[in-house]
């Protein structure tokens, strides 16, 4: 199975779009959080997931828009109701059977999905180890990382909208896991942000 991943899109449509192009078809495409930015909504982004069938966990920035301190953004005129409501009805952890094995997307990990930041160098890394589970997926820090930790396989694509790792040069990334071999590609771009 081949399973594009992509995070931290921050109402980057123009990212997310040459992510999705670029990676192709995919058996499955998620996303690990972060879709909008705390106070900004992006239909394109929302409706573009929506039309792709991701599977879409909500991140910190959601957790902003759709708390009371989002109210007035909520209602901002250009907002649709419908991909408004859509993304809000997303789950905050996805815990799912994908070919024989557990994966777990979480948006900064699966013990505090908004607090914890999770980098590749990370002492909190190792307490993964305990979870039972097959693949980890990780968003929120906007860092690349495939590293085996216990039986799980922790990755995180880095961010198609907002990029920050400078190991890549602070390009734009997605992933993409082959559940077969067990191998993670990202693939590296430059997008003209969104306005």
């Amino acid at each position: 199975m081949r399973i594009g991943i992509v995070s931290d899109i921050h109402c980057n449509v123009d990212g997310l779009r040459t992510a999705l192009e670029r990676m192709g078809d995919v058996d499955e495409l998620l996303c690990a959080g972060d879709t909008i930015f705390e106070y900004r909504f992006n239909n394109e982004v929302v409706e573009l997931l929506r039309e792709r069938g991701a599977r879409i966990i909500l991140g910190n920035h959601e957790a902003v828009l759709y708390g009371p301190q989002g109210a007035r953004a909520r209602a901002a005129s250009h907002v649709h109701k419908d991909s408004l409501d859509y993304l809000g009805s997303m789950p905050w952890l996805i815990d799912v059977d994908v070919g024989g094995e557990r994966l777990i997307l979480a948006h900064g990990s699966p013990v505090d999905p908004f607090n914890e930041y999770i980098f590749p160098d990370s002492p909190a890394l190792q307490r993964l180890s305990d979870i039972d589970a097959g693949y980890i997926i990780l968003g929120h820090t906007h860092h690349q990382m495939a590293v085996r930790v216990g039986r799980a396989l922790v990755v995180n694509p880095g961010s198609a909208g907002d990029a920050r790792d400078l190991r890549n040069g602070r390009r734009l990334s997605y992933a993409i896991l082959d559940t077969s071999s067990g191998e993670v590609t990202f693939d590296d771009y430059d997008a003209t942000p969104s306005p």
